[in-house]
């Protein structure tokens, strides 16, 4: 099963996800931070919606940015996910993040740790990323890490696709979908410890980045980091 990668959403036989929303982070900066943050958010998922045309939406976690309030956008914002995806006649699932300790409070829907799907026959589980995931796996789908690299200067979100990275299964960790969030680069990390990174991201070399090249409209797949870094 080969994954359709685009901007930063993930596309899986029926089942779009998405990662790291973080409405509110606006709300929660000590500088300025750009208006329409959220709009932007609803309006790129609804262009994927209209694309994809999917039976189901999955939000992999930390849908909201603060952990001790909502701010009225944040809540508005979620609304507006929400009615996007039940006029596209989709199903919504939830997933909770590390940041989402108020999603309970908001969210009238179900919120799960994980979410399991059937992709033609391989077991995909759907989880945040912060924490190791109770359910084994084909492949593993995630957020958390929000994973950027810097090719000739510029910063660029990218995928990342670890072939058996974790107990033999394969893992993909896909971009914050926030377009505001700033990516965390990849590049130089190799060998270092980083505590802060997915338990499921422990071999960080092994992953191939993916670029999505906005002016081509197509996925740019790169060789795994302990070779890039050499070529960079």
């Amino acid at each position: 099963m080969d994954p359709t990668c685009r901007e930063r959403a993930v596309f899986l036989d029926g089942t779009l996800v998405v990662a790291d929303l973080h409405f509110g982070k606006g709300a929660a900066s000590n500088v300025e931070f750009p208006l329409g943050a959220e709009a932007d958010v609803v309006e790129r998922l609804a262009g994927l919606l209209d694309r994809f045309d999917p039976e189901e939406v999955v939000l992999a976690g930390d849908v909201f940015h603060t952990f001790e309030y909502v701010p009225d956008a944040a809540d508005e914002a979620l609304a507006d996910v929400v009615a996007a995806v039940r006029e596209a006649g989709a199903r919504l699932v939830v997933i909770e993040g590390n940041h989402d300790a108020m999603l309970d409070s908001v969210h009238r829907g179900e919120v799960r740790d994980e979410y399991e799907l059937d992709v033609e026959g391989e077991r995909v589980v759907v989880c945040h990323g912060h924490e190791g995931p109770d359910r084994r796996a084909d492949r593993y789908v995630i957020g958390h890490d929000h994973p950027a690299i810097d090719i000739e200067g510029q910063k660029r979100p990218c995928f990342l696709d670890g072939r058996g990275a974790y107990r033999g299964a394969d893992v993909l960790v896909l971009p914050a979908f926030n377009r505001m969030v700033a990516g965390v680069s990849v590049n130089g990390r190799l060998g270092v410890s980083r505590p802060e990174l997915s338990p499921l991201v422990t071999r960080i070399g092994e992953f191939r980045p993916v670029v999505w090249d906005d002016d081509a409209e197509q996925a740019l797949d790169f060789p795994p980091l302990g070779q890039f870094e050499r070529m960079l």
